[in-house]
């Protein structure tokens, strides 16, 4: 917002950025306790609850016997994949950043993991900045501007559409199959 970068409180811009890796970490303990993990103990349950939805895990959560106390066991072994994406991506949600980071977070789920996640960064990413590295077209082709990186450099910049009118790089790296 037209601040230097170098100038600002480093522990205060570091509250605006939330980061959805490509491997979650999740850590031994309940779904709950991994979600609130470093946010105020005073969060309600209503904004946890609200966060999940946005996540696309929350059904799936109160479908479990012990809802939100269930335990993922280590790493999250209890859980998916696309299950324990979720949940990082509600993690990074219930900080309410003003930017959200997403690292090849669909590069390793299946098809109709990634269909839920995709649908969780939709909406995740109304009101905010979203920064997506990925590779998969389904992630990025909805975005307002991507930029396509190679050799080092930004070889080209566009929407969806105009990057395929381009006819360069990203209309190469699209095939016909991509669009099913």
């Amino acid at each position: 917002n037209g601040s230097n970068i170098a100038e600002l409180n480093v522990r205060e811009y570091r509250k605006l950025i939330s980061l959805v890796a490509q491997e979650p970490t999740l850590f031994q303990g309940t779904i709950k306790e991994n979600i609130l993990l470093g946010v105020e103990e005073s969060t309600s349950t209503e904004l946890l609850h609200q966060a999940c939805r946005d996540a696309e895990i929350h059904d799936f959560i109160m479908s479990l016997p012990d809802g939100y106390q269930t335990d993922v066991g280590s790493k999250g072994i209890a859980l998916s994949g696309g299950q324990k994406q979720r949940i990082a991506i509600a993690r990074a949600l219930i900080r309410d950043p003003k930017i959200l980071l997403l690292d090849e977070a669909t590069s390793s789920l299946d098809s109709e993991s990634e269909k839920l996640v995709q649908a969780a960064f939709e909406r995740a990413g109304k009101g905010r900045t979203m920064v997506v590295v990925a590779h998969r077209l389904a992630t990025v082709q909805n975005a307002d501007i991507i930029f396509v990186l190679g050799e080092g450099r930004v070889l080209e910049t566009g929407d969806h559409n105009q990057l395929l009118r381009k006819r360069g790089v990203y209309y190469q790296m699209v095939s016909p199959a991509a669009f099913n």
